[in-house]
């Protein structure tokens, strides 16, 4: 059993930046792929990143790419998503998610945190 617990969501403006974490409590973390979703109110849930440990494969959905970032600390089990040059439309509740493959299908990944808000204002 995997547990995932996200934090540093918030409220932001236009432009800023925000570092969002994801600790796991697994001793075997670096042999999963790490991946971040959002949803937005009324929508569905979208591929943000997602990163395969293994490979070192990193893939991000266009809409963010150039601006967010993925990266990890084994020591502290933990996956990071870096998010700078934010816009309204980045506003959502942010999910880490643990799995085997890095996809972009949320439906193969296995475990995921509560998630936590990210509010961007125009």
């Amino acid at each position: 059993q995997v547990q995932l617990v996200e934090s540093g969501g918030g409220l932001v403006q236009a432009g800023g930046s925000l570092r969002l974490s994801c600790a796991a409590s697994v001793r075997t973390f670096n042999s999963y792929t790490m991946g971040w979703f959002r949803q937005a109110p009324g929508k569905e849930r979208e591929f943000v990143t997602a990163r395969s440990w293994s490979s070192g494969n990193t893939y991000y959905a266009d809409s963010v790419k150039g601006r967010f970032t993925i990266s990890r600390d084994n020591a502290k089990s933990t996956v990071y998503l870096q998010m700078n040059s934010l816009k309204p439309e980045d506003t959502a509740v942010y999910y880490c998610a643990a799995g085997w493959k890095a996809t972009s299908t949320s439906r193969q990944y296995d475990y995921w945190g509560q998630g936590t808000q990210v509010t961007v204002s125009s």
